[in-house]
């Protein structure tokens, strides 16, 4: 098969979000450590990540919610077949959809079924997990955003870091939350924030960028992360519960992550969808700002903004 017809075959959309709360996308239980709830972790560098599961998730529900509104409007014409037309696509589509009646459609025509997949169909639409691209540390300065040549390399760029140094563009020594660590020159920074201005990152990150080596990059993270501390409060007595203290982190405020959604093309698999299943994605963008992704979202956590989502040439 030649490259032009891979092309055909499928599309990558690179996808950079901010976070606007912090985000917490737990691990199930508690561990041993400094904290109760932990965070999802990349199991080889250990970085936080928000795993594609998850992504998908939210992504579903939240482009049913969107579309949902859309067919209650008096303009909506629905795609799907006589049989389906009319039932709503949220909650029936979103989930798991248990039941025959009020479940998945799996219609040919629908398009959160064929776009997120159902009982019979894996769906036309593939998250890969979304990595740390930069993240905020605490400094003398204020805050600074920490990259690595390995999570510019998830966006297609090219650096090089020295093991035990800063670099950036300052002429003085920094300090990265407690480490301290010796400046060295960043020749490419320049470079580096055009192509980072393209996702539409903000000027206040690209102003105050810093490049580590990618093993300094994982400590500078897991040092730097929102640690939280919450009790259960007794309902009778307004006092806190004995025995119910517990901490929980998150990836902090203004992260910026990137991930890859991988759309197929709709009629490799017999669906003749009016709308670029990554049209359906899309919709789930602004809700994902309103409702967040992940736990503690009653705790002013979960917020995300989509910065771009654009297609991937190769």
């Amino acid at each position: 098969m030649t490259q032009q017809n891979l092309q055909r075959s499928f599309t990558v959309y690179r996808t950079i979000g901010m976070a606007v709360d912090p985000i917490h996308v737990g691990t199930g239980g508690s561990h041993l450590g400094r904290v109760d709830n932990s965070i999802v972790r990349d199991p080889v560098t250990r970085i936080p990540k928000i795993p594609g599961s998850s992504l998908a998730g939210v992504h579903r529900a939240y482009a049913a919610m969107a579309l949902e509104d859309e067919r209650t409007s008096e303009r909506y014409e629905d795609p799907r077949d006589e049989e389906y037309r009319g039932r709503p696509f949220y909650p029936n589509c979103a989930g798991q959809g248990q039941t025959k009646d009020q479940g998945h459609c799996g219609d040919k025509m629908c398009p959160i079924c064929s776009t997120f997949g159902h009982a019979s169909f894996a769906g036309l639409a593939a998250f890969s997990d979304a990595q740390v691209l930069l993240f905020p540390v605490p400094t003398r300065e204020g805050p600074v955003w920490v990259t690595s040549p390995e999570a510019l390399g998830f966006i297609g760029m090219v650096a090089k870091a020295e093991e035990n140094a800063v670099h950036r563009e300052m002429d003085h020594a920094i300090n990265l939350g407690w480490l301290l660590l010796q400046r060295k020159e960043w020749p490419n920074a320049e470079d580096a924030r055009k192509e980072l201005k393209k996702f539409g990152i903000p000027e206040h990150a690209l102003g105050s960028l810093a490049l580590v080596s990618d093993k300094i990059f994982g400590h500078v993270v897991n040092s730097n992360l929102e640690v939280r501390t919450s009790v259960a409060i007794n309902p009778a007595t307004g006092a806190a519960e004995d025995g119910a203290l517990f901490t929980y982190e998150a990836l902090p405020r203004a992260t910026v992550l990137a991930w890859d959604v991988t759309c197929r093309d709709p009629r490799h698999f017999g669906r003749a969808l009016e709308e670029n299943p990554h049209s359906t994605v899309e919709k789930a963008h602004p809700l994902l700002e309103a409702l967040g992704i992940g736990g503690m979202g009653s705790r002013g956590m979960g917020r995300l903004r989509v910065l771009c989502s654009k297609e991937v040439t190769r």
